[in-house]
């Protein structure tokens, strides 16, 4: 049985007997303690030089390999190329994109690096899964190495329109780098017929007929959906205890009868928060008897401070908060109430069970698993209604929630005003159309998916390491540029 290979931008290795939090950890715990694997990636460490030391735990069966960074690795590789650079391209935004092509070679270099200190602890008939836009790189590097077991590669955020990834200079060598994997799976339909699209026009790669796989340098390449999951049966019974608990009933005295909106999502400029605030207020102009009716309680944890875009995010933040409820507040009405903190996950599923409508509408997602959680919380004699943004992933898997336009603010408060005044009955169909989409997935099964696929996946030929083929910036002594 083949041996599996995780390699993600952080790694953190649990203490014996415990679990890892987060959902790629939820995902493959299970597959790899039963098969054996390696975990490899970024310590979160800062060191004071660059080393070749390899820092390994094991626990259980899975053995844990990490790396540290320096302070300008760090810097450049993950706050200004990964995080700067691909994170707001890859979300289509690419007007708040910076690029430097110092920090694209710092970015390459760390890719090498890792590549590298991963190479001796490989073996010939290893499974090797590669995660999300910090590793892009890496499929190429590998094969660029000797390495021929199968090499998945997992984007866990959205894929954009070809002419959208051309805003970044060499984008075909960047694609060309990917294509060193064998399988290569995005989150919905839409990612995976951008991706072909890209690699078609920007590569010369070849779609075959009736099919996603794309033939590319003497080899065959799958390119696949497979959408991210919750285990929805278990938060389901995390909601319904957590309904119960003080936090919840505290939250419900709170609201003294009024309908709760609820949005949870991380402070960042895709999620659309501003234009979710700007729906809510037009929500309270257009329609007046709603005031004193409904509490919004947007919930933003902090993320990525030392990043100036998502500290301006916070000031814009307050500032609209601050104007809705001096506009429309009441001496015993708050309409808006946001917390810059994320809490516990019980918390918060019994929040979600609390709340009549779950507001959720990121101007671009890949997929958005604060939608599927809040159906799996609701009570399906007494269901909310899910708001949702068409440009989330989860809006494939979930039509029957009320589909908006997140930059648009009148259809958020039409979306709105139809949930709050929505029938029961209609309530209940809307929520058991979504919940059966749920019911029976789970993250494990969608880790097992991808291992099978990626087993099934034929085994690459090695790319020649091409200044061509991979993506290597070169090195300019000009000033970066800032793309618009």
């Amino acid at each position: 049985m083949n041996r599996i290979v995780v390699v993600s931008n952080r790694v953190q290795a649990p203490q014996e007997g415990t679990v890892q939090a987060g959902g790629l950890a939820v995902a493959l715990d299970g597959v790899m303690a039963k098969r054996g694997g390696l975990w490899f990636g970024w310590s979160g460490q800062i060191a004071d030089s660059a080393s070749r030391t390899v820092h390994t735990t094991q626990v259980g069966s899975i053995r844990y390999a990490t790396i540290d960074l320096t302070r300008e690795e760090h810097d450049r590789y993950y706050n200004d190329f990964s995080n700067g650079t691909l994170w707001p391209l890859l979300h289509s935004m690419p007007d708040s994109m910076a690029f430097d092509r110092r920090a694209a070679q710092v970015y390459r270099d760390v890719n090498q690096r890792m590549t590298e200190a991963l190479l001796p602890l490989l073996r010939p008939t290893d499974l090797i899964w590669v995660h999300d836009y910090h590793l892009t790189a890496m499929p190429a590097m590998l094969r660029a190495r000797g390495v021929t077991a199968p090499i998945g590669f997992f984007l866990h955020i959205p894929f954009p329109a070809p002419d959208l990834l051309c805003s970044v200079p060499q984008a075909s060598a960047l694609i060309r780098d990917l294509l060193g994997a064998d399988l290569i799976g995005l989150q919905t339909p839409n990612d995976v017929e951008n991706f072909v699209a890209a690699a078609q026009r920007l590569t010369g790669a070849t779609r075959l007929p009736g099919s996603s796989e794309v033939q590319f340098a003497g080899r065959r390449i799958r390119v696949s959906a497979f959408p991210v999951e919750i285990d929805a049966a278990e938060f389901a019974a995390a909601a319904e205890a957590a309904w119960r608990s003080p936090a919840t009933e505290r939250l419900r005295r709170s609201l003294t009868g009024q309908a709760l909106i609820l949005g949870i999502d991380r402070l960042d400029p895709t999620k659309g928060l501003p234009q979710r605030l700007t729906g809510y207020r037009r929500l309270l102009e257009t329609r007046s008897d709603y005031r004193r009716r409904v509490t919004f309680l947007q919930i933003a944890a902090e993320s990525r401070k030392e990043v100036s875009a998502y500290r301006e995010l916070r000031e814009a933040l307050n500032f609209e908060a601050g104007a809705i409820n001096s506009e429309w507040g009441e001496p015993d009405w708050t309409p808006l109430r946001i917390v810059a903190r994320g809490g516990a996950r019980n918390t918060v599923a019994g929040y979600m069970r609390e709340a009549r409508v779950g507001l959720v509408t990121p101007l671009r997602d890949g997929m958005n698993l604060v939608a599927k959680e809040y159906v799996a919380a609701q009570d399906p004699q007494d269901p909310g209604v899910l708001v949702l943004s068409r440009f989330a992933g989860a809006s494939h898997q979930l039509p029957a929630a009320l589909l908006v336009n997140p930059h648009d603010p009148d259809d958020i408060a039409d979306a709105l005003d139809r949930a709050l005044s929505m029938s029961l009955a209609e309530r209940q169909g809307r929520w058991l159309e979504c919940w059966r989409t749920l019911e029976n997935a789970t993250p494990a099964a969608w880790g097992r998916a991808f291992l099978s696929a990626l087993t099934r996946a034929d085994i690459a030929a090695p790319l020649a390491e091409t200044r061509e083929r991979l993506f290597i910036p070169r090195p300019a002594p000009e000033q970066g540029m800032r793309l618009i």
